[in-house]
């Protein structure tokens, strides 16, 4: 007790004030962030909040309104801290000194800043759109800027996506001019298999379309489905087969799974059926001239 009394008397002494003040400034100071830690655990109790407000259950899938929801708390997080750390070292300042004159000063630098950050400004307010027109949230497989991945952070500076190698790529909202988001509402497989020549194409054609329609009846795989596969016909007569278009409307961020069991079972199906899904071939023909008739031939 007598030390901390002789460090007060010493501390007062070096500020020029006495041990009652020094004592209520430090007191003001330690409420004051005594608040902000307090605003901090708020704030991950508000984002903990809107995720389980958002949850229906279903951890195998995220719904749209999860997305939305992971992407909002993300959001609250990240731009709240930023709003309490300011507010905590504001008011600190202003127990030791007036920041009156600070604050229109810090205006008037802040002015001159921003036209040296024009990227950055234009970070915010190119995300704070993309979050207000729900662009794209939380757990959307998109392409951006040329890069394929699923968004696993959003901040109102950038969006951080990882591919499919695992790569983590963090692209600037200021950047982004077109998104290409790959689940949103509704989605389509697009499967093209392609057959002999000696193959009957009206069967075959009959062929696919029974394995589609078995296909999107397996209760196994109805939740991915978002309507009736269809069966296009002939997309093209390829050099060495004739292929088959076949699409076939999922929910978001099903078509690939949906895609890649299709062709696992058409393949059997067509194996079954006897009918060939032939390997890239070539048929030469060569031609044997007499030389005798050969125009392009010189007399001995």
């Amino acid at each position: 007790m007598m030390l901390n009394t002789l460090w007060q008397s010493d501390l007062a002494e070096f500020l020029g004030v006495d041990a009652a003040e020094v004592s209520r400034l430090g007191l003001r100071v330690a409420v004051i962030w005594g608040m902000a830690w307090l605003g901090f655990l708020a704030l991950r109790v508000i984002s903990r909040r809107i995720m389980v407000m958002v949850d229906d259950g279903d951890d195998g899938r995220l719904s749209e309104k999860e997305k939305r929801g992971h992407t909002i708390a993300q959001l609250v997080r990240s731009a709240g801290r930023v709003v309490v750390i300011a507010l905590a070292v504001l008011l600190t300042l202003n127990i030791f000194i007036e920041i009156g004159p600070l604050l229109a000063g810090a205006g008037v630098a802040g002015l001159a800043i921003s036209f040296g950050a024009q990227s950055l400004v234009k970070d915010i307010i190119t995300g704070f759109f993309i979050l207000m027109e729900d662009q794209f949230t939380v757990g959307d497989a998109v392409e951006i800027l040329g890069v394929t991945g699923v968004v696993e952070r959003m901040t109102l500076r950038v969006v951080m996506i990882r591919d499919l190698n695992g790569v983590l790529h963090t692209v600037p909202n200021g950047q982004i001019t077109t998104v290409s988001n790959k689940t949103r509402g509704w989605a389509r497989a697009v499967v093209e298999v392609g057959i002999g020549y000696a193959a009957d194409l009206d069967p075959a054609l009959e062929v696919f379309r029974s394995e589609a329609e078995r296909f999107a009846a397996d209760p196994a795989w109805q939740v991915h489905f978002d309507g009736s596969p269809e069966v296009l016909g002939v997309e093209s007569l390829a050099a060495s087969a004739v292929v088959i278009r076949t699409v076939m409307r999922t929910a978001p961020g099903s078509q690939w799974l949906v895609a890649r069991e299709f062709r696992r079972r058409i393949k059997n199906r067509l194996d079954q059926e006897g009918i060939e899904i032939p390997f890239p071939q070539r048929t030469l023909h060569v031609r044997h001239l007499d030389p005798a008739s050969d125009p392009t031939r010189r007399p001995a």
